[in-house]
């Protein structure tokens, strides 16, 4: 098959999970050719790629979403639009289930300029209805430029041009799959989604705490993303996730029991499962497989670790990974010299975690959103216990599902709660032999669940299984 795989935010632009999960899975599927259609936040970003592409990758078809904002007006006219056209685009001002096969005619086939529409009578009669009705006290350029923000970049992305293929798979809701989505609809072909972790909620966990996101506003910019996630739960016909509650979620949020299974990730277990334990030298080090990210709430884990090394002396923290965000990692490089943490916390950067992991006696996430974490599955293949933030499907993965016989393979705290990370961190710390009994059952699950080529052979079923049931 040719499989037309639609990417926001990720490969091959940035390292991270999803991304090093999208090569592999790529590589490791050399029967399929793939057409990767990716949307980047910034043009100067175009063909910086941080992955050496397979040779079964046929296609690269790269977005911008600030490339949004160069687009010029065409001089479009109000009576351009038809009576039902006018009524598709109120409903996509409003987030409110809009006719979607006609918007992607509008911009596919009479390729509507985006400007034109936002400077169109159409758009300023919608605009000032909402206002009325919904906005009587807000300023009218402050809702003009609300609205417009959130329309431009859909109006921009419906206009681009749409690659071919036999199968187009998104893997995640949003931007993405809405190009997917389109792409379906435009070539007439089957549309898959898999999801890593519930984009539309993590978007709406990130607005309610935005800054930029003015109060009125924040139920609009979320509605938009449910709108979103409601296009293509509605039209893809098969939905994948990685655990059993994100399964749940999606189906609460629409999308048909039907088209829904469950999917674990899967890692390289032969590469890592072999890697010798860290001989004992008084120190106990910990380890953070992790982006510098605002989401992987680095500066909570600095504040535990300090807690924790108040408590003893003999403890080491290895923060490894690359830099998602250059003030937040400058933040926290400022915290640990606050805390006089300098010749405890280690920021590794990026490193070859076969080598590193025969340094560390057990690892940490301390993130605030996560999805089913390829750090905690690769730290139990290597037989390291771990302490998570009680977020995805963590606490899944330490515990097990009611059917695993194996037991727990670390701790899992809430989010954001400093001194209970410490305490976790402090009962491994206190005991080897705890560490090693924990590290055993990690790696039993690991490899009864989450091997890769569990998760492929899933995969090239699905695809045999939409290829199959899209052609009777």
């Amino acid at each position: 098959m040719r499989i037309c795989l639609v990417l926001e935010g990720c490969y091959p632009f940035i390292n991270g999970g999803v991304s090093t999960w999208m090569h592999q899975y790529i590589t490791e599927m050399p029967e399929h050719e793939f057409v990767l259609w990716v949307i980047g936040a910034k043009a100067e970003d175009k063909d910086k790629f941080v992955y050496t592409l397979p040779d079964n990758v046929c296609e690269i078809h790269q977005v911008f979403l600030d490339d949004a904002l160069k687009v010029k007006d065409s001089g479009l006219v109000a009576h351009s639009f038809s009576k039902k056209e006018k009524e598709a685009l109120r409903r996509l001002v409003m987030s409110d289930k809009p006719n979607w096969d006609l918007l992607f005619d509008m911009y596919q086939i009479k390729r509507i300029n985006p400007m034109s529409y936002l400077k169109s009578e159409a758009f300023l009669n919608i605009l000032i209805d909402l206002c009325q009705k919904e906005l009587p006290y807000i300023a009218f350029s402050d809702a003009f430029h609300s609205v417009r923000s959130r329309l431009l970049p859909v109006l921009y992305l419906m206009g681009t041009d749409v690659p071919k293929a036999d199968a187009y798979h998104a893997i995640s809701t949003g931007y993405g799959g809405l190009l997917a989505s389109m792409g379906a609809y435009v070539n007439n072909k089957p549309l898959m989604l898999t999801e890593h972790g519930i984009y539309t909620r993590e978007r709406e966990e990130e607005i309610i705490r935005a800054k930029w996101v003015a109060r009125a506003f924040k139920k609009y910019w979320i509605d938009f993303f449910y709108m979103l996630s409601d296009l293509i739960y509605s039209r893809a016909f098969k939905v994948t996730c990685l655990f059993t509650n994100a399964m749940y979620t999606q189906i609460d949020m629409g999308c048909s029991p039907e088209k829904c299974r469950v999917i674990e990730n899967g890692i390289s277990y032969e590469r890592l499962c072999n890697i010798p334990l860290k001989k004992e030298d008084g120190i106990v080090d910990i380890g953070a497989v992790v982006r510098l990210a605002p989401i992987k709430d680095i500066k909570t884990m600095i504040y535990a670790f300090f807690e924790l090394s108040s408590r003893m002396d003999n403890v080491r923290l290895h923060i490894m990974g690359g830099v998602d965000d250059e003030d937040y990692a400058r933040e926290c490089h400022e915290l640990t010299e606050q805390l006089h943490l300098e010749d405890k916390i280690i920021f590794t950067g990026r490193v070859n975690i076969v080598e590193y992991f025969e340094k560390l006696d057990f690892t940490l996430l301390t993130s605030i959103s996560e999805g089913q974490p390829l750090s905690v599955l690769e730290s139990f293949a290597a037989k390291r216990p771990c302490v998570t933030t009680d977020v995805g499907c963590c606490k899944e993965l330490i515990l097990g599902k009611p059917t695993d016989p194996f037991g727990r393979a670390g701790y899992c705290v809430p989010p954001m709660q400093r001194e209970k990370l410490a305490d976790a961190m402090e009962k491994l710390c206190e005991s080897r032999e705890l560490r090693l009994q924990m590290g055993e059952i990690g790696q039993k699950r690991t490899y009864e669940y989450f091997r890769y080529n569990i998760m492929l052979t899933k995969y090239r079923d699905l695809y045999k299984e939409v290829e199959r049931e899209w052609q009777a």
